[in-house]
């Protein structure tokens, strides 16, 4: 149920007189009560007309302030996005299948409690961070604008949007000086920055209207800025990272033992983040998720969806590219990831020479015995829509050795 008072100058009584209601039963204040839900996000338009009202059960309704009607209700149900998807396939299905898992994680542990919706400066956008990514939806129509970061691999969370112009002119502009191509009025005109959080990361992300190369700067922009925590600090301290690392690791899997040489020298990091949950037990009982027959085979995902896994240090660490170290052979080892230094846990085993994968995926091992465990796997039954075998292939254990 919602409220409405006056504030401190008022003595926070209900405002009578600004208001066109004088009984909540002449409004669709109890809508949420209604439906037994409850809001996590209100936001108002800069005119304190509308408010929208982000809810548990993941619809977004907007009222009219001075009579307390719902004036519209957008529907981000999990139902409706599975139908909107049958209906019109806006992604493909494994990804499809990879976003809802996600989205049943999040209500599982509550972080879809840290979202919330926005208006823009002119209160006839509502931006909504959903798990296609930030819609920016246009109020009066009920159609969506645009989608801000659909191809990046983020569940958007909390946003805040600021639409001000840094360098304001004391002079009134008009219409039509704002619309004219006038090199002189760029660096007054609004910058219009988009402020988010995402799903278990550490930082935040920006977007706005700039290109990455309009903004000079002589020192390479940290993107792994965390500071660790005092457990990985210890850890980090306490063991050397020499008695981390091994030449040799033995998948010992349910159908066989698969060998394979890890390369220590060129990509230390990857290989490091390998022993260490290998050493660890991290990767036992894990299935291979994914098999594409005369493709590869992926494992390492402990959620078992392709959704899932961590580096040793918590999140995601940097490629490792080395040029002696190519996808020029069958039986190469190499790290899964979802775009540029996004490395965690999961890697694949390639049957046949993947050279499109150069400089996109961090080559750490080669199998030197076992091919045709590897071959096995990859030729096992599989689910068409999400690539898993019918049949759970799993990692039992993993050997490390010193050659």
């Amino acid at each position: 149920m919602l409220e409405f008072w006056n504030g401190p100058k008022g003595f926070f009584d209900f405002p009578k007189q600004k208001l066109q209601f004088e009984f909540k039963t002449e409004t669709d204040l109890y809508e949420l009560a209604r439906v037994k839900t409850y809001p996590i996000s209100i936001s108002f338009n800069m005119s304190g007309t509308h408010m929208a009202i982000l809810s548990r059960d993941r619809n977004v309704r907007i009222f009219k302030c001075k009579n307390g009607r719902l004036s519209k209700m957008i529907d981000e149900s999990l139902t409706s996005i599975a139908t909107s998807q049958q209906e019109n396939q806006s992604l493909k299905d494994m990804e499809f299948g990879r976003r809802i898992a996600l989205e049943k994680e999040l209500d599982k542990n509550d972080w879809f409690l840290h979202s919330n919706v926005a208006f823009d400066e002119s209160g006839q956008y509502l931006l909504l961070p959903t798990m296609h990514g930030i819609k920016v939806l246009h109020i009066a129509t009920s159609t969506c604008s645009r989608i801000i970061g659909k191809s990046e691999n983020l569940r958007f969370l909390y946003i805040s949007l600021y639409q001000g112009c840094p360098n304001r002119s004391s002079a009134a502009l008009t219409m039509d000086m704002k619309a004219s191509d006038n090199a002189a009025l760029d660096s007054i005109r609004n910058d219009p920055s988009l402020f988010c959080t995402a799903y278990k990361q550490k930082r935040f992300y920006i977007f706005t209207r700039r290109d990455p190369f309009a903004i000079s700067s002589d020192v390479d922009r940290d993107v792994f800025n965390e500071k660790p925590t005092k457990e990985e600090q210890v850890a980090e301290t306490s063991t050397p990272t020499s008695s981390r690392l091994f030449e040799r690791a033995i998948l010992h899997t349910v159908i066989g033992d698969i060998h394979i040489d890890l390369f220590l020298t060129q990509c230390p990091r990857t290989a490091e983040n390998f022993c260490v949950h290998a050493k660890n037990g991290y990767y036992d009982n894990h299935i291979f998720h994914r098999v594409i027959k005369a493709f590869m085979i992926q494992t390492g995902d402990p959620l078992g969806t392709g959704t899932g896994g961590e580096s040793i240090w918590g999140g995601e660490f940097e490629d490792e590219f080395h040029p002696s170290l190519r996808h020029d052979k069958p039986f190469t080892v190499s790290m899964a990831n979802a775009g540029p230094n996004t490395n965690g846990s999961q890697f694949f085993i390639t049957v046949v020479p993947t050279p499109w994968l150069d400089n996109k995926h961090t080559v750490f091992g080669r199998v030197v015995k076992g091919m045709e465990v590897v071959k096995r796997i990859s030729e096992t039954s599989v689910n068409p829509k999400t690539e898993k075998p019918w049949e759970d292939i799993k990692i039992m254990s993993i050997t490390l050795k010193s050659l």
